[in-house]
């Protein structure tokens, strides 16, 4: 019997599983699923645990849970990847040889990166919010805030959920003010970008929202470290920021089992074929969600785009015949804005957030680029969407792979690129 392993049981395997089990022969394959995780984290609403909207309970579930039966799971770390072996060596000395190699590994937050990060005040005067520990702690400390300098700090990009600093800048304006603490408070959102997003479109209207709400955008901010007894951080260029309290978005890596694979690039993300996600340097290797080093956004929504290729892919793959090269960067994301609002953005590789409705023209409901209350409801309505659609490879109707203009209000310029992508090829 041939293998198909798949190395990451969260968003990316876990779907990628959930989908192969309906499409291939298990007779002739066998899937096999590698974790060392028990818990499956909603790590949307880590954002949202901070502000005592959710709990850890209300984001955690068991990975074991969310696995087809006639798949076999092994909770268990990975030790090795042997590329040019066709296999896989865990932690415990198990080896697996393999026909099929997905690698759904993911990102995660390397403090470390940033000198002085996790020294003095890690964890008492600064936080993260991308790891349950640090969304928790970070809740309890807010309870006991007075006031002073909020810092939210965008180290470097890439990053998982690139909207999240800004959502988390504007829902702390929210809630200090329903606290009677906004006016003792000055909240600052330093970025190494120039803008506020890595979208201009977005940018444009989001950088408004800070300047609407009174917070201080410090752009192209290169940090060289941070001096915890200080309270500072400093960048290259010698411009200090003080704080009171420091929200840190730290360097994001791949796994360190890329890097001892010696299979990513510099932050251990994956060379990866940006249309068919077949990996660039073995064939029968390849990678999904945020273990790729593809130029759209690290999020639970194009890991479910990225699934719906990846899977006639891998049967395309299997058949012996030319992959298609579909997959178009497509991402969509609710952006929350605090009070109970909320924006939406769908975009893809080449085409930028534009107004419009989403997913039915003209009737939406949702808006796009565009903040409402019903957007926050989308957001807020995700959480059951994803336990219960994404994770099990449900169809989502109206919800398509590849991105569609339909109901966006282009500007003249993509329009006609548009139209020239639908016309046919002269004889």
């Amino acid at each position: 019997m041939k293998q198909l392993l798949i190395l990451g049981a969260g968003a990316a395997g876990t779907m990628m599983a959930n989908h192969l089990v309906k499409k291939m022969d298990l007779g002739q394959w066998k899937i096999t699923v590698v974790d060392q995780h028990k818990t499956h984290y909603y790590q949307p609403g880590f954002l949202f645990i901070p502000f005592g909207t959710y709990s850890k309970k209300d984001v955690c579930k068991d990975k074991a849970g969310f696995i087809p039966k006639t798949v076999e799971y092994i909770q268990q770390g990975i030790d090795v990847i042997k590329a040019e072996d066709h296999a896989v060596t865990l932690e415990g000395g198990q080896r697996i040889d393999y026909d099929i190699l997905i690698i759904a590994t993911g990102s995660k937050i390397v403090p470390d990166e940033i000198e002085g990060l996790t020294d003095e005040g890690w964890m008492k005067d600064a936080f993260d919010f991308y790891t349950i520990e640090g969304a928790t702690a970070l809740a309890e400390r807010l309870k006991t805030f007075e006031g002073g300098k909020l810092a939210v700090h965008l180290c470097e990009m890439p990053i998982k959920c690139p909207v999240a600093p800004l959502e988390f800048a504007l829902l702390a304006d929210s809630y200090l003010r329903k606290k009677g603490l906004r006016d003792k408070t000055e909240l600052i959102y330093v970025s190494p970008l120039s803008e506020a997003f890595t979208k201009h479109n977005c940018s444009v209207v989001l950088g408004g929202m800070l300047t609407e709400k009174d917070i201080h955008f410090v752009s192209d901010y290169a940090v060289e470290r941070v001096d915890g007894a200080a309270k500072k951080i400093i960048s290259f260029d010698g411009r200090e920021i003080d704080y009171d309290l420091l929200v840190s978005i730290p360097t994001n890596m791949g796994d360190s089992v890329i890097e001892r694979s010696g299979l990513g690039d510099d932050l251990n993300f994956i060379p990866t074929h940006k249309h068919t996600l077949q990996s660039k340097a073995h064939e029968n290797i390849f990678v999904i969600g945020d273990a790729t080093d593809l130029p759209s956004s690290k999020a639970g929504s194009v890991a479910h785009f990225q699934a719906d290729v990846l899977t006639e892919n891998i049967q395309l793959f299997i058949e012996g015949k030319p992959l298609k090269e579909d997959f178009d960067g497509h991402a969509n994301c609710f952006i929350e804005s605090g009070d109970g609002k909320a924006f939406l953005i769908d975009f893809n590789y080449d085409l930028e957030p534009v107004q419009g409705t989403f997913p039915l023209p003209g009737l939406g409901p949702f808006s796009l680029l565009k903040e409402t209350r019903i957007n926050h409801w989308g957001k807020m309505a995700f959480r059951w969407i994803y336990w219960n659609l994404l994770m099990k490879a449900r169809p989502m109707p109206g919800i398509t792979t590849q991105m569609t203009t339909v109901g966006k209000r282009l500007p003249k310029k993509e329009k006609e690129v548009c139209l020239q992508e639908t016309l046919p090829e002269p004889q």
